[in-house]
C-alpha cells in the first residue's frame, strides 16, 4: 500500500518511513510543498501524511492545491501546529484527519488504518463505455479484461470524459474539472495529456473512443474501432 509522506524534517522523515514501511506501507517521501504537490497528482497513493511548515508552499496551500486537482487520497495532516484554528483550517482546505506533535507512533498507523477503511467504504458505481471498464472508487481502469496503469491526473481526465460519455467537453472544461478553474500555464496540457491516453487505452486495443471534435473539445465513445 503507497503512502506519500510530505515532510521536510529528513531525521523524522527518515524514522516514520522506517515505522511505517514495517507496518507494511511503501513510502514516498517529498521534503517541500512543491514537491508533494506534483508527486500527490501525478502518483498513485492510497494515504498522504502532510505536515504543515514546509519550504516551497505550506501545508494548507499543498491541501488546498491536490483537491483543487481533483485529487481525493485521503490526507491526514502530521503537525507541531496544535492550535484550534490551525486545525479548522486544515480540515477546511481539504484534510481528513488532524494529528499534533509529539505523536503516539500506535495512534497514528490507528488513524492512517481508519482512514484507508473509510476510503474503502465509498461506494461509486463503476462506469463502463463499450468494453473500456472504470473503477471511480479504487481509481482502476480496464479494456477488453485488462488493467491499465495510469497517472492520477491521465486517471482524473479519462474520469471526466467517461462520466459524460458521448458529450463533448471542451478544453476549458477539462482544466476546470481537473486542474484548477484558476489554471493559468499552457492549455495544450490537455492535449498532452489525452496523447498519453490514446496511447494507453486506445492504442494497444486497436480503439478509437477518445475522440477529438475539431474546434470543439473531446468525448469519449463506446469503441470506435
Amino acid at each position: 500500500m503507497k503512502l506519500l509522506l510530505i515532510e521536510d524534517d529528513a531525521r523524522l522523515a527518515a524514522s516514520l518511513r522506517r515505522g511505517l514501511e514495517a507496518e507494511g506501507f511503501t513510502v514516498e517521501v517529498a521534503a517541500d510543498g512543491d514537491d508533494g504537490v506534483w508527486r500527490a497528482t501525478e502518483g498513485r497513493f492510497a494515504v498522504i501524511v502532510l505536515d504543515l511548515m514546509l519550504p516551497g508552499r505550506s501545508g494548507f496551500r499543498v491541501c488546498a492545491d491536490v483537491r483543487a486537482a481533483g485529487v481525493w487520497t485521503p490526507i491526514l495532516v502530521l503537525t507541531a501546529k496544535g492550535g484550534e484554528l490551525d486545525e479548522a483550517e486544515a480540515l477546511d482546505a481539504g484534510a481528513d484527519d488532524y494529528l499534533t506533535k509529539p505523536f503516539s507512533y500506535t495512534v497514528l498507523v490507528a488513524r492512517l488504518r481508519a482512514l484507508l477503511r473509510r476510503a474503502a467504504q465509498r461506494t461509486v458505481v463503476p462506469s463502463e463505455v463499450g468494453d473500456l471498464r472504470l473503477d471511480h472508487a479504487r481509481r482502476r481502469v480496464w479494456r477488453s479484461g485488462h488493467e491499465i496503469a495510469l497517472t492520477a491526473r491521465e486517471f482524473d481526465v479519462l474520469d471526466v470524459l467517461v462520466r459524460q460519455a458521448g458529450q463533448v467537453l471542451s478544453k476549458r472544461d477539462l482544466l476546470d474539472a481537473v486542474w484548477a478553474s484558476d489554471f493559468d500555464g499552457d492549455p495544450n496540457v490537455v492535449e498532452v495529456y489525452l496523447r498519453r491516453l490514446r496511447r494507453k487505452v486506445d492504442e494497444p486495443f486497436g480503439r478509437q473512443s477518445l475522440e477529438t471534435v475539431r474546434g470543439a473539445g473531446y468525448r469519449v465513445v463506446p469503441d470506435g474501432g
